[in-house]
C-alpha cells in the first residue's frame, strides 16, 4: 500500500501496526467509553432540543465514519456540550421562522453543511486555523456557555415551565416560577447528581451517568414517578435511523451558524486529540482531521445524527480505560448501535429531571474559576478577554458569542502583534548579561549618556510607529549621547520600519544622539544594508553583539 493512500485512509497504518494484546483493553477502553457516551450523547440532544434517538444516531454514525479516517488513536468522537447548545440556538430560529419544516430534516441541513464547510477547509489547506481562538477567549466562550446550559436545563430540574426568552429573562422567570416548583422533581434531580458524585468518588472508574440513569429509570417504573408528576421522557423510537433528506431552502439561513459550529467542531476536535496523545503514538495531522470530521457530519446528516466532534472528557475517559487503537471507538459505536435496537423502549421511563441533572453536572465543569485566575495572574489585558467572550455569550447569545469569541481572538492577536514589547536593558554586575530594567535588579549597572533598548518581535507597517514612539519616550526619560538597540529579537524589518528607523537615525543624530544597531540576524541585516542606514550610521554604527557596541561606545566616550 502507497504512502498516500496511508494518508488518505490512516487506518491502513495503524491497523498494520496492530498487535494483538491491544484487542482485550481496546474492547474493555470501547465499553466503558460507551458507558458514558451514550448517556450524554443523549444528554446533548435534550440540550439541543431534539429527540433523545438523535443522540444515539451521533454516538454510532460519525464515531464509526471516524475511525477509518482519523489520526488519534484513541479520540472519541460524538458531539459536545458547545456543539449541542450551538446547534439548539440554530435550529430553534428555524423552529421559528418555519415551523412547517420537521425539526429532523433542519438537523440533517446543519449536519451537512457543517461537514461541508469543514471538507472544504482541508480543501483549502486551513487545519492551521485550529489554534485561531486563544486560550482565554476560548476559556471565557465556554463559562458562559456552561452558565447557559445550566440555567436552560433548571425548569427540568425544578419542574417548572418557563417561555425561555434570553439568559436574564429566563433567570427571572425561574425565579418567578419556584413556588410552583415540584418537590418530588426536585428530589429526583438531587438523587440523581449526588449519585454521580458519589459513585465518581468511591468508584472512579465505573460508568457514573449510566448507574445514576439507570437507578433512575428502576425508581420511575418502580415508584410510578410519573404518577406522582414526574416528567418522563417517554416513547424513544428503536431500531436503525432512517435516511434523512436536507432542505437546500434553509441554507442561507443556517451557514452563520454551521460556520461557527464547524470551527468549534474543529477546534475541540484537535484540542482533544493532541491533549490524549501519548508518547510513540502518531502524530495528530490538522488537515486530515477536517477530512474525518467532515465526513462523519455529511454521513451523520444523512442518518439523523446532530453536528459532532471530538470531545475532552470522553477521550479522557477512552484513553484512561485502556484504549490503544480506534478499535476501542468502533467498540462504543456498536454498542450504541446494540442500544438502539434493544434498549429504546426503556429508556423512555427515565425522568427529564434526571437527564437534565446529567446535563448541568457535565456542563459546571465548563466554568473554571481556576482557569480564569491564572489568566489573570498571568495576563491581565487576555483576562479582559476571557470576561468579554463570556458576557458576549450570556447577553448576545451563543450564536452571536461564538461570533465575539472569534472576533476578541482576532482582536487580542492584532493587539499584542501590535504592540511589541520595547524596554531598556542594564548590565548585571560583574558581567556581561543585559536583562530589562527591573525595581527587583536595582543593582543593575547604566552607562551615564548611553542608553540601550531592546523591541520584542517582528516590526512592520501595522507597528512601526507604535514602536518608534517608545523609543522616543525612552530617549526623552534617559536623555542619552547614544542609543543602542538590541536588535536580537527582531526577525525582520518590513519597508515602512526601515523607513521609519533612517527618519528616526536622522532625528537623533540632529539632536547629538548616535543610534547603534546591535545582533541583528542575517535577514535584518541584508535589508538594513540596502538602505541608507549603514551611510547614516557609519562604520561604528553597526555590531555583532549588544556587548560589542556598548565597548565601542565607551572607547568613544574615553576618546
Amino acid at each position: 500500500m502507497n504512502s498516500t493512500s496511508r494518508s488518505l485512509v490512516p487506518a491502513i497504518g495503524w491497523i498494520a501496526r496492530y498487535r494483538r494484546g491491544w484487542l482485550g483493553a481496546d474492547i474493555v477502553a470501547g465499553l466503558t467509553a460507551a458507558a458514558v457516551v451514550i448517556p450524554k450523547a443523549m444528554a446533548y440532544a435534550a440540550i439541543a432540543g431534539l429527540p433523545l434517538q438523535v443522540g444515539l444516531y451521533t454516538a454510532f454514525i460519525p464515531p464509526l465514519v471516524y475511525v477509518p479516517l482519523g489520526t488519534s488513536a484513541t479520540l472519541s468522537v460524538t458531539t459536545t456540550t458547545t456543539i449541542a447548545i450551538l446547534s439548539g440556538a440554530a435550529l430553534g430560529e428555524v423552529a421559528a421562522a418555519q415551523p412547517d419544516i420537521p425539526l429532523l430534516t433542519a438537523t440533517a441541513t446543519l449536519s451537512l453543511l457543517v461537514g461541508l464547510m469543514l471538507l472544504a477547509a482541508r480543501v483549502l489547506r486551513l487545519g492551521f486555523l485550529a489554534s485561531f481562538i486563544s486560550d482565554p477567549v476560548l476559556t471565557g466562550f465556554k463559562a458562559g456557555i456552561g452558565c447557559v446550559i445550566v440555567v436552560d436545563q433548571l425548569p427540568k430540574v425544578l419542574g417548572v415551565h418557563i417561555d425561555k426568552s434570553g439568559f436574564l429573562r429566563d433567570l427571572f422567570a425561574i425565579a418567578s416560577g419556584l413556588p410552583h416548583s415540584s418537590m418530588t422533581t426536585l428530589l429526583v434531580a438531587v438523587a440523581t447528581l449526588l449519585c454521580l458524585v458519589l459513585v465518581a468518588k468511591v468508584l472512579p472508574r465505573a460508568p457514573a451517568p449510566v448507574i445514576a440513569i439507570g437507578g433512575a429509570i428502576a425508581a420511575s417504573s418502580l415508584l410510578g414517578l410519573e404518577a406522582a408528576g414526574v416528567s418522563v421522557v417517554g416513547t424513544v423510537p428503536g431500531g436503525l435511523p432512517a435516511f434523512s433528506s436536507p432542505d437546500r431552502s434553509l441554507l442561507l439561513m443556517l451557514w452563520p451558524a454551521a460556520l461557527g459550529i464547524a470551527l468549534m467542531s474543529f477546534t475541540e476536535t484537535i484540542a482533544a486529540a493532541r491533549a490524549f496523545r501519548r508518547e510513540g503514538e502518531a502524530r495528530v495531522v490538522s488537515d486530515q482531521e477536517l477530512v474525518a470530521t467532515g465526513m462523519g457530519n455529511v454521513v451523520g446528516g444523512f442518518f439523523g445524527a446532530m453536528p459532532g466532534g471530538g470531545g475532552t472528557s470522553q477521550t479522557a475517559i477512552n484513553t484512561l480505560a485502556g484504549a490503544r487503537s480506534q478499535v476501542a471507538g468502533m467498540v462504543a459505536a456498536l454498542t450504541a448501535l446494540a442500544t438502539m435496537l434493544f434498549l429504546a423502549p426503556i429508556i423512555g421511563k427515565m425522568p427529564h429531571a434526571t437527564l437534565a441533572a446529567v446535563v448541568i453536572a457535565y456542563s459546571v465543569g465548563l466554568i473554571d474559576p481556576g482557569e480564569m485566575r491564572a489568566i489573570l495572574k498571568v495576563r491581565a489585558v487576555e483576562f479582559r478577554w476571557a470576561i468579554a467572550a463570556f458576557l458576549g455569550v450570556i447577553f448576545l447569545g451563543t450564536l452571536k458569542g461564538i461570533l465575539v469569541a472569534v472576533l476578541l481572538s482576532m482582536l487580542s492577536l492584532m493587539y499584542q502583534a501590535n504592540n511589541p514589547m520595547v524596554y531598556e536593558l542594564r548590565r548585571k554586575p560583574g558581567t556581561n548579561v543585559f536583562r530589562p530594567r527591573s525595581a527587583e535588579h536595582r543593582e543593575d549597572e547604566s552607562t551615564p549618556g548611553l542608553l540601550i533598548a531592546r523591541i520584542e518581535g517582528r516590526v512592520y507597517f501595522a507597528n512601526a510607529q507604535n514602536v518608534g514612539e517608545k523609543l522616543r519616550e525612552l530617549v526623552e526619560s534617559a536623555m542619552p549621547t547614544a542609543l543602542i538597540l538590541d536588535c536580537g529579537a527582531i526577525p525582520d524589518f518590513e519597508y515602512t520600519a526601515l523607513k521609519g528607523l533612517v527618519e528616526m537615525a536622522a532625528g537623533f543624530r540632529a539632536r547629538g544622539i548616535n543610534l547603534v544597531l546591535a545582533a541583528l540576524n542575517p535577514t535584518s541585516l541584508s535589508a538594513v544594508r540596502r538602505t541608507s542606514l549603514p551611510e547614516t550610521l557609519g562604520s561604528a554604527g553597526m555590531f555583532a553583539t549588544v556587548e560589542a557596541a556598548v565597548a565601542s561606545v565607551a572607547r568613544k566616550a574615553v576618546s
